[in-house]
């Protein structure tokens, strides 16, 4: 087991890019972990990194090794689900990631039900605005807010999610209520979330016409959609964000809808996880359990938002 644990590490340090993401993703030491890989250098009697002071880089063998080795781990991995299919206790980790809003409004508040209810189970959440990559990063399944657009993934949609455009009542007091995209582009600054690949680089809005794609822009902008709702809150712009995000600052008047006639076209709030011949019992258990819980949790605040 101590030599798997080692090729797990190695794996892991290869996909994540650094001695210190590989160890904390396993829940290990920089110092355990760099010392698991130099045991396997040892006994291998090769070189698996190219090491620098600012970059950490398999060698040729190095990605040579680790594309054996992920064989190895996977092969391991479907073994272990046969044997899971025959326990009436799921058991093992799940490593999952969401976006913020859904992340800590409906995804995270689920998992200490889900480790109570099956105790032989961990749950590793990560949170975050930025794109991730499912396959390279080892997880099980992410969540997400908008058009999935990777078809090598298998998706289970749990709502549809409306966005809405909205500021507060001392920001339009200000500088006026939009009532066209051409009133956002002229007069007003638009809270705009920004990270490589965004899908938010562009706004689409429901005309007349149909569904439009704008450019807009603003003073200032952050990757970290939870940052965009306090500046809004603080009268600082207008945000395009998912109505469930902000549904107690709506129903609070912190924060008004506008151009009502022409809202951001809907999402869908699901959560995206990697085709297998056996779809581990724990994922599956997880996907229905947040799926069933997700959406009452959802529609209770769409609806009282509504109301």
């Amino acid at each position: 087991m101590a030599y798997v644990e080692s090729l797990r590490v190695f794996a892991r340090v290869v996909e994540l890019g650094s001695i210190t993401s590989g160890g904390r993703d396993l829940r290990l030491t920089p110092a355990v972990a760099s010392k698991r890989i130099k045991e396997l250098e040892k006994h291998l009697g090769v070189r698996l990194f190219n090491r620098t002071t600012r970059s950490l880089t398999p060698t040729e063998v190095g990605k040579r090794f680790y594309s054996e080795a992920r064989k190895i781990l996977e092969s391991i991995e479907e073994a272990e689900t046969v044997v899971s299919q025959f326990s009436d206790t799921p058991r093992g980790t799940i490593r999952v990631a969401a976006p913020l809003g859904v992340g800590h409004r409906i995804i995270a508040p689920l998992i200490p039900e889900f480790v109570e209810e099956y105790p032989a189970t961990e749950v590793r959440l990560r949170i975050s605005d930025r794109k991730v990559d499912i396959m390279a990063e080892g997880l099980d399944l992410a969540f997400f807010v908008g058009l999935p657009r990777d078809s090598n993934l298998k998706m289970r949609k749990i709502a549809d999610c409306r966005r809405v455009l909205c500021a507060a009542p001392d920001y339009l007091e200000r500088f006026g209520t939009p009532h066209t995209p051409e009133d956002l582009a002229k007069d007003h600054n638009c809270l705009l979330l920004r990270y490589p690949r965004s899908p938010e680089y562009f706004w689409v809005l429901e005309t007349w016409d149909g569904q439009k794609k704008y450019e807009f822009s603003g003073k200032f902008d952050t990757d970290d959609s939870e940052v965009l709702v306090d500046w809004a809150v603080a009268g600082r712009g207008i945000i395009n964000r998912p109505r469930f995000e902000v549904a107690d600052h709506l129903n609070a008047g912190r924060l008004v809808e506008v151009m009502p006639q022409t809202p951001p076209a809907a999402a869908i709030f699901g959560c995206l996880y990697p085709h297998k011949k056996l779809q581990d019992p724990k994922v599956r258990l997880f996907v229905d359990f947040v799926v069933k819980r997700g959406q009452a949790i959802f529609h209770q605040i769409e609806s009282e938002q509504a109301a």
